[in-house]
């Protein structure tokens, strides 16, 4: 260890950024440098120093002054956000010692498994854990949404001994920032496809949350099928099982269940996409036939799925409302 992380007795919670050039941490500024209780105190880009935050993240012109920084100090702040990929934070932490005080907001999957002393970072599953924690570790955005859909139904006993069958579609930004050939304009343009079927990886996470919530050792038997969207932003996750509870029995369990979730709502009506793009709302639907039930989740992917829940993770560390510095408008049309 060295010396104590700067402290937030007399002043706001300062903030580092490392991987400050991808979409989670473009989004992760938009909502800080906006947030009341936050100061940004830098944002790590080696391949950008130097350059203003906004020739990167356009988005911000007029917004903010900063500039990226090829240097981290991690004694200058409270709190870091790691927005790097898969299996960099691990690489970090091997080469960087983290200062007494100092929370870690990671966005990657390395500690999702809650190794290392990390808490899930899913507030609707584990609000306390996470108030009460210095290290997070933010969900997958496909684990996000599929994980609201179902643990009232977990939590009940209802996904027992049954194939949970999910079709999620996502959208191009859930890929990152780097071009690829399935995030190219004019192949993703018109288009649909389906990916790493029944092999996602954020299965494993959704199936040790989903164990949790029933209090089992075994985790739900979930076919996942994500589907490539032809649109920038958000997933809507459709959820199929066969259960014997009514309709009404049902709207109670998931009302009940998110009562106190400020973020994740239960529709009376089908929901869409353009109801939660651009905010950090989680919105669900059911409808029922027979004994078959569809459970629809609709979120943002970069917000709820990733940055936004972030930055509700960091309210829940320092005590604050969850809603700070959240309270966004949907595109809505």
């Amino acid at each position: 260890m060295t010396q104590t992380s700067s402290s937030t007795q007399h002043g706001k919670i300062r903030v580092g950024i490392v991987g400050g050039a991808g979409y989670t941490a473009g989004e992760l500024l938009r909502l800080l440098i906006n947030h009341p209780e936050v100061e940004v105190a830098w944002v790590n880009s080696s391949s950008n120093a130097g350059a203003p935050v906004s020739d990167v993240h356009t988005g911000l012109y007029g917004d903010t002054d900063l500039h990226f920084a090829d240097t981290i100090d991690l004694d200058s702040i409270d709190v870091v956000f790691l927005c790097q990929g898969h299996g960099a934070s691990s690489k970090f932490w091997a080469e960087h010692s983290r200062p007494e005080g100092l929370k870690v907001i990671d966005l990657a999957q390395d500690f999702r498994d809650e190794s290392e002393g990390y808490v899930y970072g899913l507030p609707e599953a584990k609000r306390d854990a996470i108030s009460g924690s210095d290290l997070v570790a933010n969900p997958g955005c496909f684990a996000t949404a599929i994980q609201l859909a179902l643990l009232p139904l977990a939590k009940a006993g209802q996904l027992d001994g049954q194939t949970v069958h999910v079709t999620a579609v996502t959208g191009s930004t859930g890929a990152g920032v780097k071009p690829g050939a399935t995030t190219h304009f004019s192949w993703r343009n018109d288009n649909l496809s389906v990916y790493k079927v029944f092999s996602h990886q954020h299965l494993a996470e959704i199936g040790r949350t989903l164990a949790q919530a029933a209090g089992s050792d075994k985790a739900p038997e979930i076919a996942f099928v994500p589907v490539r969207g032809d649109f920038p932003r958000g997933i809507f996750a459709m959820a199929v099982i066969d259960t014997p509870l009514s309709i009404e029995e049902l709207t109670r369990l998931y009302t009940d269940f998110y009562a106190d979730a400020p973020f994740t709502h239960v529709s009376p009506r089908s929901v869409d996409l353009k109801q939660v793009v651009n905010t950090n709302k989680a919105l669900i639907s059911l409808e029922k036939q027979g004994d078959r039930l569809l459970v629809v989740s609709a979120i943002d992917n970069l917000l709820k799925g990733a940055s936004g829940q972030a930055v509700q993770n960091m309210n829940l560390i320092y005590g604050l409302p969850e809603t700070t510095g959240l309270n966004l408008k949907p595109s809505a049309f």
